[in-house]
């Protein structure tokens, strides 16, 4: 079945990709406003872009009247933010910090979130994170009812027990994160796997000659 985009209203198109671009990482952001009020939200329209620079880059939807949501002002404001990794064992709070609650709430507090100090930016991370990304602002891109952060990491925080410094090997099944799936409030497991070995050019084209 093929839809045509250019005529489709925007709830249709969020609903197709929603439900068929998966799984997709969570980026669980901790941000400070100006005054100093603690948010955290999970975004899951969220990736990395690169390593030099090194960027990931998330989507931040407004509210309906076009105003930005406290992440996205803080964000823009402060040019700090703490992309958080989601493990398992965090989904509860993660999904509590969803909630519509008013900018003067710290939501961190609210879910009774432990927090650990930044290093280099003012916002904290979150303590029970497998991974933190103390980010900077490198750009802004205002799209339509969107706006796509582009963040460059300036510190990188893995807990360490899943990191093997010298190698710089991490254990990715073991920090047990979750992925946004479909719908409201499905998500997926990263439990399930397979593995397939990259092909190269000279192994394919050698043995299509040799069986020839």
């Amino acid at each position: 079945m093929q839809f045509d985009f250019t005529n489709l209203d925007a709830p249709s198109r969020y609903k197709l990709m929603a439900a068929t671009i998966t799984p997709r990482p969570i980026a669980w952001l901790t941000t400070q406003s100006p005054q100093g009020v603690r948010n955290a939200a999970p975004y899951s329209f969220f990736n990395m872009m690169g390593a030099a620079p090194p960027l990931v880059a998330i989507g931040l939807m407004r509210r309906p009247d076009g105003t930005h949501k406290d992440s996205a002002h803080n964000i823009l404001t402060t040019r700090e933010f703490v992309v958080n990794l989601v493990a398992e064992h965090d989904a509860a709070a993660m999904n509590f910090t969803c909630i519509d609650a008013p900018p003067d709430c710290d939501e961190l507090a609210a879910a009774g979130v432990a927090v650990a100090a930044s290093t280099a930016i003012a916002p904290p991370r979150i303590a029970s994170a497998p991974v933190s990304m103390e980010c900077r602002l490198f750009q802004a891109i205002e799209a339509g009812t969107s706006t796509i952060v582009l963040g460059e990491v300036v510190r990188f925080h893995v807990r360490d027990d899943l990191v093997d410094p010298t190698r710089l090997h991490v254990d990715t099944l073991a920090m047990n994160l979750i992925a946004r799936m479909h719908g409201g409030g499905w998500y997926a497991r990263s439990t399930d796997l397979l593995q397939l070995e990259r092909p190269t050019w000279a192994e394919w084209h050698g043995a299509l000659h040799a069986d020839g």
